[in-house]
């Protein structure tokens, strides 16, 4: 489990977790980010992603609840294991709307929580780029996660050599994002996330380890 503090413009305005929990079955990781108190008075914030991964990595479903101000989403999305030379099959599920749709996926295809966990398995160089498929909002898109270089942060968990790498994400994502957003990584085999920063509907926002 990884513990943020959420600063936007400066301000401590919120709180982030990360958890990751290995089962006989698969990994589980799920996020969390709430506003604090001050903040929720004007614009509360309480979101939360969870994607469930088979044993290869892949997700098997992966459930996204967000309450940003007066904006909401809660859907769900299953995925099948995708057999040789036949598609995957993925059923979509807004529970908001009572919507269901089905997709068979030539590609086998990774949701926004699960491609994050891929990514840190590569082997990361600076000026060049990875690619993942990712179905997010009723589409598959192939993402292009740039690795821009490698910086030293501090953040108040300590200072860390990492390697910042910007997902190039054309869906929604997890946050309502409206503009780029850049991941450090610790620089070593774990690759551990030690600062977030993305653009969003009200502001840009800053995210700090403090403890894990």
């Amino acid at each position: 489990k990884f513990v943020y503090y959420i600063y936007w413009s400066g301000i401590r305005a919120g709180m982030a977790t990360f958890d990751f929990e290995d089962t006989a079955d698969g990994v589980t990781i799920k996020t969390r980010a709430t506003s604090a108190s001050f903040i929720s008075i004007f614009y509360k914030v309480d979101d939360i992603a969870q994607s469930v991964l088979y044993r290869d990595g892949y997700p098997s479903v992966y459930t996204l609840k967000i309450r940003e101000g007066r904006h909401k989403r809660d859907k769900a999305t299953y995925f099948e294991k995708k057999a040789v030379n036949s598609p995957q099959k993925v059923i979509y599920n807004n529970l908001l709307d009572n919507e269901t749709k089905e997709f068979d996926l030539e590609k086998q295809a990774f949701d926004p929580l699960s491609g994050f966990y891929e990514i840190r398995k590569r082997q990361l160089k600076a000026g060049q780029s990875e690619y993942l498929d990712i179905f997010d909002s009723k589409k598959l898109w192939n993402i292009e996660i740039q690795v821009i270089g490698k910086e030293r942060v501090s953040t108040p968990a300590g200072e860390f050599d990492t390697i910042l790498i910007k997902p190039l994400m054309q869906s929604e994502g997890i946050f309502m994002r409206k503009g780029e957003i850049y991941i450090w990584l610790t620089d070593d085999d774990k690759k551990i996330p030690v600062m977030i920063k993305s653009e969003v509907k009200v502001g840009t926002f800053v995210a700090k380890l403090v403890e894990g």
